[in-house]
């Protein structure tokens, strides 16, 4: 028999579900306010137009979208018939327990902490330095997409039991 050295794989070590960033969704069921990736980056659809097939042509669909991560406007045209990749985008809410180095402490309900992301720039992170400051118990909006990950919401959390 062949050696088997080479067929034995550490399944545990890769750390990640296997999941793919994105997915390929045909261009003409893009609608306002999905997610697209354009030019490499995850995206939110904010205006569409489709226009008429040419005379040997397709539709083509205009679409224009902001970067969800740093809020940088893109265009893109494509056939309607093409697909186009749609990222999977999640959005969990953590409790804040700390802010150091310019880092959020948080945890999850679960009780797991996650100590690797920024605060946001601009007023965001302010209001959230400054309502943590006061004391106030936050929870913060993280979303993930495309391995990129950044608090885009807070909000006080409910006082007593649910």
């Amino acid at each position: 028999m062949a050696d088997d050295a080479q067929h034995e794989h550490d399944f545990e070590a890769a750390g990640d579900s296997g999941a793919s960033a994105t997915y390929p969704l045909q261009c003409s069921a893009l609608r306002k306010n999905a997610f697209v990736v354009m030019k490499g980056r995850p995206c939110k659809v904010i205006d569409m137009s489709t226009s008429k097939t040419g005379k040997h042509g397709h539709a083509k669909v205009n679409y224009t979208g902001i970067d969800i991560f740093n809020g940088r406007k893109y265009e893109d045209m494509s056939p309607s018939t093409h697909n186009v990749d749609v990222p999977n985008v999640s959005r969990a809410e953590y409790t804040l327990i700390d802010i150091t180095g310019g880092f959020l402490s948080l945890m999850d309900d679960a009780g797991e902490m996650k100590e690797d992301v920024k605060i946001p720039e601009g007023e965001l992170g302010t209001k959230i330095s400054a309502e943590f400051e006061e004391g106030k118990e936050l929870l913060v909006t993280i979303l993930k997409a495309m391995g990129e990950e950044a608090a885009i919401s807070h909000k006080e959390a409910p006082k007593g039991g649910q």
